[in-house]
C-alpha cells in the first residue's frame, strides 16, 4: 500500500502553520510526522523560523515540505519571532505550535481552524495533555491549567465594544483578569486580519497572554477548543521552573496587577502548603518506594522555589530599578527563558 500524501504543501494556502525551532531533536520530527498526517482538505503551508539549529532541525523541516527562514539565535524573541513567521505565511487562518507540541489526532488542525468559523472569534487555543513520561508534579500543574479543560469556552469582555471591555476589565479582580485572558501559543491559531490589527507584542516571555489581553480589550473574542488536542510537557527541572515562574509572575503584575505572594511570610506559608499538597498528591500515585522518596524530596525543593519565584518575580518591578544587584539578577534569570 502506498503512503498517504503529506498534508504539508509547498504552495500558497489559506491555512498556515508556523513553528519556531531551535535544536528540536526527535520530538520535532514527531511533530512533522503528525502534521503530515493531518486530514485537512487542500492541506496547509508550513513555515518554520529556525534559530541556528545544529542538530538537523531545519533540514528535517525542509524535507517535510516547510518553508524555513533562519535567524541568529541571539535575535529570538517570543513575540517578534512569531510575528516574523506569520508575516511569511499566506493563510487567513494561521496555527502556531511550539516544536515539542505534537497533535494527538489527524483532526487537530481541522478542529482548531473550525473555531474561527465564527467570524467574531480572533483566535483560539487547544487542549494540552502531558506526555506519558511526564513527571507527577508537572502533570498535576498541567491538569490545573486552563488549557486542560474538556468544555469549549469563548472568552470576551464586552464583544465589539472597546470602551465597555476596558470598563469590564478594570472592574475585575486581578486573578479574574488573568483567567479572562487565558491563551497559550504552545498550540493556538489566530485570524490573520486580527493579527494585522494586533500583532504579538514584542516580548521575551508571555506574548500569548499579552496578545489575548490586547485583543479582548479591543472588544475581541477568543475561543478555547478542547477537541483540538496536543501532547506537550517537559521533564521537571527545578531551576528552569524557578525561572519560568519568575518571568510569569513578573508579567502578571504588569498585565493584570496580580500578586499571589506578597511577602516572605507568604513564601514560607506557601511552601508549607505546597509540601502538604505534593505529599498528598504523591501518596495517591502508583509509584515505587524509591520513586516516591525521590519525588518527595524534589517536591520539597520545588515547592519552595515555586513560591519564592512568584514573590521575587512580582517584586522585580520595583526592586530592579532601585538595585544594581537585582538588575543583574533579573537579567540572568530571564535570559533564555
Amino acid at each position: 500500500m502506498s503512503e498517504a500524501p503529506s498534508a504539508i504543501r509547498r504552495v500558497r494556502s489559506d491555512r498556515s502553520v508556523v513553528v519556531p525551532t531551535w535544536n528540536g531533536g526527535a520530538r520535532f520530527r514527531e511533530l512533522l510526522e503528525a502534521l503530515a498526517r493531518q486530514e485537512l482538505p487542500g492541506g496547509f503551508e508550513l513555515v518554520v523560523v529556525d534559530s541556528e539549529s545544529g542538530d538537523g532541525t531545519w533540514e528535517a523541516a525542509v524535507r517535510a515540505g516547510a518553508y524555513v527562514h533562519s535567524i541568529p539565535q541571539a535575535e529570538f524573541n517570543h513575540g517578534r519571532t512569531r510575528n516574523l513567521a506569520i508575516a511569511h505565511t499566506t493563510g487567513e487562518r494561521v496555527a502556531l505550535l511550539t516544536q515539542d507540541a505534537v497533535p494527538r489526532t489527524p483532526h487537530y488542525l481541522a478542529h482548531l481552524f473550525a473555531a474561527l468559523d465564527d467570524p467574531t472569534v480572533d483566535g483560539a487555543y487547544a487542549r494540552q495533555f502531558p506526555r506519558p513520561d511526564c513527571d507527577p508534579l508537572i502533570a498535576e500543574r498541567l491538569r490545573r491549567w486552563s488549557a486542560s479543560r474538556d468544555e469549549p469556552v469563548v472568552q470576551e469582555l464586552a464583544a465589539g465594544d472597546a470602551a465597555g471591555s476596558r470598563e469590564r476589565f478594570d472592574a475585575l479582580e486581578p486573578m479574574e483578569r488573568y483567567l479572562a485572558c487565558a491563551f497559550d501559543n504552545v498550540a493556538s491559531c489566530v485570524r490573520r486580519s486580527s493579527w494585522d490589527r494586533h500583532p504579538f507584542p514584542d516580548r521575551s516571555f508571555g506574548e500569548d497572554v499579552a496578545w489575548a489581553r490586547e485583543v479582548l480589550l479591543a472588544g475581541g473574542r477568543i475561543a478555547f477548543e478542547p477537541s483540538a488536542e496536543v501532547e506537550h510537557s517537559h521533564r521537571l527541572d527545578v531551576g528552569a521552573e524557578f525561572r519560568r515562574i519568575y518571568c510569569d509572575h513578573r508579567n502578571l503584575v504588569e498585565l493584570f496587577e496580580l500578586r499571589n505572594v506578597t511577602s516572605w511570610g507568604d513564601v514560607w506559608r506557601g511552601w508549607a502548603h505546597q509540601r502538604r499538597f505534593y505529599g498528598e498528591l504523591l501518596a495517591g500515585q502508583d509509584l515505587s518506594r524509591t520513586s516516591r522518596l525521590h519525588w518527595r524530596a524534589v517536591s520539597v525543593a520545588h515547592g519552595l522555589f515555586e513560591t519564592a519565584a512568584q514573590f521575587l518575580g512580582a517584586r522585580s518591578h520595583w526592586k530592579v530599578p532601585a538595585s544594581r544587584f537585582w538588575a543583574w539578577a533579573d537579567t540572568r534569570i530571564r535570559s533564555g527563558v
